[in-house]
């Protein structure tokens, strides 16, 4: 379970990044984070160290203060901050979604104005794409956007659930629909909110899911953005002009970053579950011998390190083609690695929980709490039967049953 174990896909300074991560990982730890989930804060202070060690801006272009690298980089911190027990789920967010996005397609006023912030922590973005009415169908966004023929501004009207991190985010990257002057039909498109804007309002929503990232549902009533805020777009934008797709190419740029760092979160979880399951069976003697001598008990934790191991090689393959810009073969990947962490994440943390036996639910242990967490990967960001709905249509080129 070394945090430095060469793979395949992996660089010296890959296994150097792992190692170091894991390092500060480990000076916080489960209890940091159980700890503020249980007062209601934030981890302001792991946030701000892993900014000043270059952790979060890892994948962010140079120029704009960050390390240059790639969604590779990002995962192994993701990763291994998991695996200490004490991830960030807000990288998923600011600078894997947001900050991808920006840097990809964003102007370059845009650039300037958040990228260093996003890369140095100082800055973070939330995404809201998710609706009551449309779920995993994204073609049913309400969310629109029309202009002001006067001013030429924006007006952006819908709603939004399941947003993190709103409270704390200076400002969310919401995905809407306008009219395309072109064919007058609704396109896909991506603005920057920011948090204080009029009209834009945050309703917690509470959830059994312990985590220092809150869930919001945000009320968007003809909130007045500047031209600019459009991503990628100026006063004189006009979809057609970036492409007849450039929306949905700017949706699915921070899509399948989503889902290969869903893969390293879920990767974490299940190795820091893991870790404490195998290290109380080699401990915990109830009759002659550890409780890890018997198959019954060390066979699951084999298998479950087996799953943990085959996913991390479906993460980095994703990872690799997204940072190779191949984004056909990567989002089919980035599915395929959510799918399989996901579902490593919840098997390991079933098992370590059921070799703990009673102290697995107990405090001292920090398992508990990740039953209901790791069913997350599996339903959020795509639930894992639309995943398989896009490997039997995309993949195998069965018939759509919708």
């Amino acid at each position: 379970m070394s945090a430095a174990r060469s793979t395949v896909l992996e660089t010296e300074e890959h296994r150097a990044l792992r190692a170091a991560v894991a390092a500060l990982g480990k000076r916080y730890g489960r209890d940091y984070m159980t700890r503020l989930t249980q007062e209601g804060g934030h981890p302001d202070e792991l946030w701000r160290d892993a900014a000043a060690l270059g952790y979060l801006g890892v994948n962010l272009p140079e120029e704009y203060g960050g390390g240059g690298g790639g969604i590779a980089e990002l995962s192994i911190v993701l990763e291994e901050l998991g695996a200490a027990g004490c991830p960030l789920l807000m990288m998923v967010v600011s600078p894997a979604i947001c900050g991808t996005v920006i840097a990809r397609f964003g102007t370059e006023e845009q650039k300037r104005a958040w990228l260093p912030g996003l890369a140095d922590g100082s800055r973070t973005m939330a995404f809201g794409i998710t609706e009551p009415d449309a779920g995993s169908n994204s073609h049913r966004i309400t969310t629109t956007a029309r202009r002001d023929p006067d001013s030429g501004d924006w007006l952006l009207t819908g709603r939004k659930v399941f947003v993190s991190g709103v409270d704390i985010a200076d400002a969310t990257l919401v995905v809407g629909r306008t009219s395309d002057t072109a064919t007058g039909s609704l396109k896909p498109c991506l603005f920057i909110v920011p948090r204080d804007a009029p009209g834009f309002r945050r309703h917690h929503i509470p959830m059994e899911v312990q985590a220092a990232e809150k869930q919001f549902e945000l009320v968007i009533d003809d909130v007045r953005l500047p031209a600019d805020a459009l991503v990628g777009g100026g006063p004189s934008h006009t979809f057609g002009s970036g492409g007849e797709d450039a929306g949905l190419l700017q949706l699915f740029a921070g899509l399948n970053p989503e889902r290969i760092m869903t893969a390293a979160f879920s990767l974490g979880l299940a190795r820091f579950a893991l870790e404490r399951a195998t290290a109380y069976a080699r401990e915990r003697t109830v009759w002659k011998t550890p409780i890890g001598a018997h198959q019954a008990i060390a066979h699951p934790l084999a298998q479950s390190h087996i799953e943990i191991e085959l996913a991390r090689l479906m993460t980095q393959k994703a990872a690799r083609l997204y940072d190779d810009g191949d984004d056909m073969a990567a989002g089919e990947a980035a599915n395929m690695a959510k799918l399989a962490a996901a579902d490593a994440c919840v098997k390991a943390v079933d098992q370590a929980v059921h070799t703990l036996g009673g102290n697995g639910l107990t405090k001292e242990f920090g398992l508990a709490s990740l039953i209901v967490a790791s069913r997350v990967a599996r339903i959020a960001p795509v639930s894992r039967e639309m995943i398989l709905n896009y490997v039997s249509h995309r993949t195998l080129g069965l018939p759509k049953s919708y």
